[in-house]
């Protein structure tokens, strides 16, 4: 097996060296329509033209290669009532393996990239209903000896979906209708029922590769497989579960090149150009997040490409095409932390009992 858990006999092969069209279908359909279903993986059997174990096999096959990191519920986590915040630290470089580690040690810190760019050290963190996010913050701020630590949420949500073209026939300008889109810093939403964080609970981990993946979460709930399906589907049209998808490793999948482009748009404008620059496929995400006196951009939007140049060509075309004279492109190039965010769980509150009456200063 190679570095990534792939096959053994193949160092250094692509996942396209070693897997078939088919495969590369279904890793389309994890990405971008995996079914809410009792049986979704018979489903998807049922739309490639094959059959449930092979459809199980071949994605334990490209999971355990390294292309496919996991399958699992995607959930809101600001519809779950959680408070959530990008943050971008500069730091610096004798600082920066203490800082990774102090910031990867917080249970709600789910992504963590050092980044080309002055602000060096980007991380998403969650905090739960009732807790202050912005003591988390600066707490982290202390900890990992920062110069500068910016809180940069989203003050609104123009997409969210990643959706890797995977066949390398897609014109990176394709346009396409995005999904998650509307999202606005404080908005409203349903509260959740105690059987509610009871689902989540049960069904936030990695999803069995089984014919039927959801019977031991619905076992240990007391309800039955459809009850189950049901109920999360019923979250899904309440906002607080965005879908079941396949998550893939950019890199393995063939995309080297992780931008985020960040622009700095006229306020009237903001709204006109976030629309317009989600329609866009090859953007992943794209929000509007506030700007400070040393941070001037306030549209983010994440470009995976196969190379810098594809990327670099792509944010020029943009940029002409939608009238926007200064941007900066900060490719991510380590990753220190990837995880999913974990809801409903003690870990943040112990965290927060031990770091935030300590260390919580002004960042």
């Amino acid at each position: 097996m190679d570095r990534h858990g792939g096959r053994a006999g193949s160092p250094g092969a692509s996942w396209r060296e070693e897997f078939s069209g088919l495969d590369q279908r279904l890793l389309v359909e994890l990405q971008e329509r995996f079914p809410l279903a009792v049986a979704p993986f018979r489903e998807l059997g049922a739309r490639l033209g094959t059959g449930e174990r092979d459809v199980i096999a071949r994605v334990a096959a490209l999971r355990d290669f390294g292309v496919l990191r996991h399958i699992s519920a995607i959930f809101d986590g600001e519809a779950l009532g959680y408070s959530t915040c990008l943050v971008a630290m500069r730091v610096p470089e004798d600082r920066l393996a203490a800082a990774v580690e102090a910031v990867n040690a917080h249970p709600g810190v789910s992504h963590n990239y050092r980044r080309e760019h002055a602000f060096n050290l980007w991380f998403t963190i969650a905090a739960p209903p009732g807790s202050d996010i912005d003591a988390h913050i600066r707490a982290l701020h202390a900890l990992a000896g920062a110069e500068s630590t910016r809180q940069l949420p989203a003050l609104r949500r123009f997409k969210i979906g990643v959706s890797l073209d995977l066949s390398g026939k897609r014109a990176m300008d394709h346009r396409s209708a995005p999904r998650h889109t509307g999202g606005a810093h404080g908005a409203a939403h349903e509260p959740l029922t105690q059987r509610d964080i009871d689902i989540i609970r049960a069904v936030q981990g990695d999803l069995p590769l089984r014919a039927h993946p959801f019977a031991d979460a619905a076992r240990a709930l007391g309800m039955t497989e459809e009850d189950l399906v049901d109920a999360l589907r019923d979250l899904r049209q309440r906002g607080g579960l965005r879908r079941i998808a396949g998550i893939l490793r950019h890199r393995e999948a063939g995309f080297g090149a992780n931008g985020m482009v960040v622009w700095d748009v006229p306020d009237d404008r903001i709204r006109s150009v976030g629309e317009a620059m989600a329609g866009y496929t090859a953007i992943s995400h794209c929000y509007e997040r506030p700007r400070y006196d040393d941070w001037p951009y306030n549209l983010f939007t994440m470009i995976h490409a196969r190379s810098t140049e594809e990327c670099e060509a792509f944010v020029a075309q943009l940029a002409q095409a939608h009238a926007l004279h200064d941007h900066a492109v900060l490719y991510s190039t380590q990753e220190y932390k990837k995880v999913r965010p974990v809801y409903f769980t003690p870990e943040i509150a112990d965290w927060e009992r031990r770091h935030v009456p300590a260390t919580a200063s002004r960042a």
